[in-house]
């Protein structure tokens, strides 16, 4: 872990959540007024040299991108605009191939988060309700042609020729990330999925291999949040369920290092932004063979 990883887990662990804010306010002040210097150090780039990259480093080898991107992380040497960055991705994809990204809410933590403004509301309008994952993700949850999963809190948003198949169904799913969700689908087809600006923290592709193993996955779990609520989708209102878990273990997706290979989760930076790049299917394939023999991303209680 580098030391930015190391601090942004501490800081989730004992910090509150006005201090964590604060404390991130505080060191993106400090990174802008870095920026002349991070750009003398490592060069700058705007969304076309960003493409080019992306075209030498992933190829056109994929059915569907599922793009996770941070601009706060990327703008200490990219120049560009975060509609840049999408029309960027969407020309990568071309006409053959399907843009993917988590359009997921949160809410605002320091009122209860989603699920006390879910429960309080009893709605979710899938449509109209922006996303917490970023600006590169709100601009394109609101591009022409885009569609989205029926989901209050794992949203996720497409277009291309696989778009519908892959959002379709995602409310009757039983879990947020199991059989008949995206990640099901991403996992099902060549998914290629990429991080801009960001670790592989953010890969939410971990989920599936332990909604799809339910109760034999070797961590213990307790009744999570139980939501009733109407999803609001144009003019159709649809009614909605869901029963979460908790797991008792400390989740420390740094572990996935160790279950993955350099050649099937790959990281580098690119003008000093951090990316990776994985399979969905070889996250789903890793980490469901690791729970066979026991090995999990969570901590066991010492």
């Amino acid at each position: 872990m580098s030391l930015l990883e190391i601090a942004s887990e501490l800081a989730a662990r004992y910090l509150s959540h006005d201090r964590r804010i604060a404390l991130r306010a505080g060191y993106h002040a400090v990174r802008q007024r870095l920026y002349p210097l991070v750009r003398a150090a490592y060069g700058s780039f705007g969304a076309a040299a960003l493409r080019e990259h992306l075209e030498t480093q992933l190829g056109t080898s994929f059915e569907v991108l599922m793009v996770h991107s941070s601009l706060n992380h990327m703008q200490s040497t990219y120049t560009g605009t975060a509609l840049e960055v999408v029309r960027s991705l969407i020309g990568l994809c071309g006409p053959e191939r399907t843009l993917a990204m988590p359009t997921f809410y949160f809410g605002d933590p320091a009122t209860g988060g989603a699920n006390a403004v879910l429960k309080r509301e009893g709605k979710f309008d899938v449509r109209r309700t922006p996303s917490d994952m970023g600006m590169i993700s709100e601009l394109f949850r609101r591009s022409k042609g885009v569609v989205h999963s029926r989901h209050p809190y794992y949203r996720v948003s497409a277009v291309g020729p696989l778009a519908e198949a892959l959002v379709a169904g995602h409310e009757r799913a039983g879990t947020p990330a199991g059989p008949g969700t995206p990640f099901d689908f991403m996992a099902k087809h060549d998914t290629l999925i990429v991080g801009l600006g960001k670790s592989f923290e953010v890969l939410t592709q971990i989920h599936h291999a332990e909604d799809l193993l339910g109760d034999s996955f070797p961590v213990p779990s307790v009744p999570g949040e139980h939501l009733v609520l109407t999803l609001i989708d144009g003019k159709e209102h649809l009614p909605f369920e869901m029963r979460g878990r908790d797991f008792t273990w400390r989740r420390n997706v740094w572990k996935l290092r160790k279950l993955m290979t350099p050649e099937t989760l790959r990281e580098w930076r690119f003008h000093n932004v951090p990316m990776f790049a994985t399979r969905a299917a070889q996250v789903t394939a890793a980490l469901t063979a690791a729970a066979a023999r026991g090995e999990t991303l969570y901590d066991r209680p010492r």
